[in-house]
């Protein structure tokens, strides 16, 4: 792939105050992948950057805002050595690349040499700021809390980075945990032994694994202990050693719980702690753990807290939405409450 400069004749030469370029690629084989069917990936970033994008022959040239084309540039060239590379470029990378370009991180740091956890099924590699961040902390910290809506890979990335270590002989074995609280429904009068009864509140860790190895490995791995999925009722009285250990929804434990959890970490052992405090499904007036737990250990010494937001969302585009208007409302909500509670201080009973 080589840089060539606009030419006078060029129809996207640049306005004034702008800038164009054209980049040249060098393998026909991969543009196609590159631009999209229909060049809607090329129409995609030009609508999220503001820029124009023209292809034509194996040259795509780029014009608008100095700054937008810088942007463009980096990012069509980080999206080419993904291809190079052999790896996929599709909807949901374009979708990344157009979040990481719009959020402030290290403009040194191309597209392609990202952060990446590594594992045998590939690298998996951020798509959001908020996953930019998390990713980072997971590599740094041996304790990391990720606190965030659904959708953001809070779990995901966890157990990638779990996979990643175990593989590569950092630890010696996985330890996968929840708390066994419904959202709203009754699973325990289901028929069936303990196994049957908690591995529904377990589903999203096990399918977490299934992305990241190989089913039948996933089995011989959980056979052998090498991997542990387990209701987090069973960690108490454990010591957890050369572990890397995962509490996953961690939002619907208690304080205790939470205390307990967290003061089974032994040597060797790092520690994840992912959940959603706008979606606590404890009895009314029990505090989080979750909650209790930031508000305790936040700053600690080798701790990192990653807190997501709407826009780190990389499911459908839907989703962040839909993450949007509740946050929108309880703001309102809490608004409205304040207001209510200065009006009665003012006015007095």
């Amino acid at each position: 792939m080589t840089l060539v400069s606009a030419l006078p004749s060029d129809p996207l030469a640049p306005v004034s105050g702008g800038k164009a370029i054209t980049l040249q690629f060098n393998d026909n084989t991969l543009l196609p992948l590159l631009l999209g069917d229909h060049d809607r990936h090329l129409a995609r970033i030009e609508q999220a950057l503001g820029v124009r994008l023209s292809c034509r022959g194996n040259r795509v040239a780029i014009a608008g805002d100095s700054g937008r084309v810088d942007v463009a540039q980096g990012m069509l060239q980080g999206l080419w050595r993904r291809l190079e590379r052999g790896e996929s470029v599709g909807r949901p990378e374009i979708e990344a690349a157009i979040k990481l370009a719009d959020a402030e991180v290290d403009p040194r740091l191309p597209l392609s040499d990202m952060p990446a956890i590594r594992t045998r099924r590939g690298a998996v590699g951020p798509r959001s700021p908020g996953q930019f961040t998390y990713m980072e902390a997971l590599a740094a910290h041996e304790m990391v809390f990720g606190v965030g809506p659904a959708g953001t890979g809070k779990t995901y990335l966890a157990v990638a980075q779990a996979v990643a270590m175990l593989q590569a002989g950092k630890v010696d074995r996985i330890v996968l945990s929840r708390p066994a609280v419904e959202a709203g429904e009754r699973l325990g009068f289901l028929p069936g032994d303990m196994k049957d009864k908690v591995d529904p509140y377990l589903r999203p860790l096990y399918d977490a694994l299934h992305d990241m190895m190989p089913g039948d490995q996933v089995t011989r791995r959980i056979t052998s202990g090498e991997i542990e999925v387990a209701p987090l009722a069973f960690m108490r009285g454990r010591t957890l050693a050369h572990c890397y250990a995962i509490l996953d929804e961690a939002q619907n434990t208690t304080a205790a719980q939470m205390k307990m959890f967290l003061t089974r970490m032994g040597e060797g052992t790092r520690m994840v702690v992912t959940g959603d405090l706008t979606q606590i499904d404890l009895p009314s007036g029990t505090r989080s753990g979750l909650r209790d737990a930031l508000d305790t250990v936040e700053g600690v010494q080798g701790i990192g807290v990653v807190r997501f937001t709407a826009r780190d969302v990389v499911r459908h585009p839907m989703v962040a939405r839909i993450v949007e208007a509740y946050e929108q409302r309880a703001a309102a909500e809490g608004d409205t409450r304040r207001e209510a509670r200065r009006a009665g201080e003012m006015f007095g009973p």
